[in-house]
């Protein structure tokens, strides 16, 4: 399986002001993503907000985002819900579909407490998707399914022909790099911290899946090449702009509820959340922006 290069906006779902899908935005919003030199889109996960749709929502936004995806673009879908038989069959669609791949984090009810269960999981999972690479999404904050990785793929090689590789989501440098260094770098390990991106390309990750790409993928792109040019000083100083930026982004609600303002900035209409995710008030938008201004990343007048 070909390892991603280079960086995956994890998508926001466009939704109209009572809570429906808009999915009329998501062509510009495709194309926005293209002109940053985006790899492609990571959809219905936890940016897009994927757990809060029903199963006929993600389908029709996986079959409207498909509709963009081009040979230097590609779709990865999430699958992931509290149940296997759902995520199987979401699966099956992304295939059907024609997505790049597919993605699940460990079920968030009864998590799992032991590796061979969520194996066990993402088998099922995978199985709907043969044909298709499988990530597993690693984020224990939201999970809480916090599992040695290392054993995950030891274990997971005769269970789970179609994977790939692993979202990882999760603070533990030390986890990530032996998970980069298994089976002589077999791994496709995405990083998936967006304010530490510099260290995950020290580490040996390839490629990135985060929520800031949707607007900041020209400064994260900056850090790619500079790094790989051996520009280290220069790597440094980019990544940290981007923690100037993100320090701001928690201020307001992090990455979900503080990045749907941002795309709004920027032509892209995301709409609000869905409950009960909490939207942040004209007031605090306000503000924002005017923070936002200061930082000079966005063209804001």
């Amino acid at each position: 399986m070909q390892k991603i290069n280079g960086l995956l906006a994890a998508t926001f779902t466009p939704f109209y002001k009572d809570g429906s899908l808009n999915l009329s935005v998501i062509p510009a919003y495709a194309k926005k993503l293209k002109e940053d030199n985006v790899t492609g889109a990571f959809i219905c996960g936890t940016t897009g907000e994927g757990m809060f749709l029903s199963l006929e929502e993600r389908k029709l936004l996986t079959e409207t985002w498909i509709k963009e995806q081009t040979d230097d673009f590609n779709i990865i879908v999430h699958v992931g819900t509290t149940s296997v038989l759902q995520s199987n069959d979401l699966a099956k669609h992304a295939q059907q579909t024609g997505a790049s791949a597919i993605s699940a984090m460990g079920p968030v009810f009864l998590p799992p407490s032991k590796t061979s269960d969520l194996v066990d999981f993402c088998a099922s999972v995978a199985n709907g998707a043969p044909d298709l690479p499988f990530y597993y999404y690693h984020i224990p904050t939201i999970s809480h399914v916090n599992l040695p990785m290392t054993e995950f793929l030891q274990a997971s090689k005769q269970k789970i022909p179609n994977l790939a590789g692993i979202k990882f989501t999760h603070r533990s440098m030390m986890e990530m790099i032996q998970c980069l260094r298994m089976d002589d770098g077999k791994w496709d390990i995405l990083h998936g911290f967006d304010e530490e991106l510099l260290m995950g390309l020290a580490a040996g990750a390839e490629g990135a899946v985060g929520s800031t790409y949707n607007y900041l993928a020209p400064l994260y792109n900056k850090i790619i090449k500079a790094f790989r040019a051996g520009n280290l000083q220069e790597a440094r100083e980019l990544q940290y702009k981007s923690i100037n930026f993100v320090e701001i982004l928690i201020k307001y609600g992090g990455g979900v509820a503080g990045g749907k303002p941002i795309m709004k900035f920027m032509g892209i209409d995301c709409g609000p959340l869905r409950t009960p995710a909490h939207n942040i008030s004209e007031d605090e938008t306000a503000n924002y922006l005017n923070e936002l201004r200061k930082l000079d990343f966005f063209g804001l007048d």
